[in-house]
């Protein structure tokens, strides 16, 4: 059985690509992604992989964690 840590990354791609004055398949062009990931990942529903998140980062010459956030979760075996 898989270990369920609860942990997720919460994003702002919605706010950067907004400020930049981006389309989601203008932003998806530019990091070489589809127009549905840019919306799954902006409405939380999608995790990118970590080269994805550096790309999109590189574009807005941001920190990759200026956009993206690890949210710990709880640990099962912590309780």
């Amino acid at each position: 059985m898989k270990k369920n840590f609860g942990d997720s990354i919460s994003n702002k791609v919605y706010e950067y690509r907004v400020l930049a004055r981006l389309s989601q398949k203008e932003l998806a062009d530019k990091v070489g992604v589809t127009k549905q990931t840019i919306f799954v990942m902006e409405k939380g529903h999608y995790i990118p992989s970590m080269l994805l998140a550096f790309r999109i980062a590189n574009f807005f010459d941001v920190n990759v964690t200026d956009i993206f956030t690890y949210l710990k979760g709880n640990d099962e075996d912590d309780q």
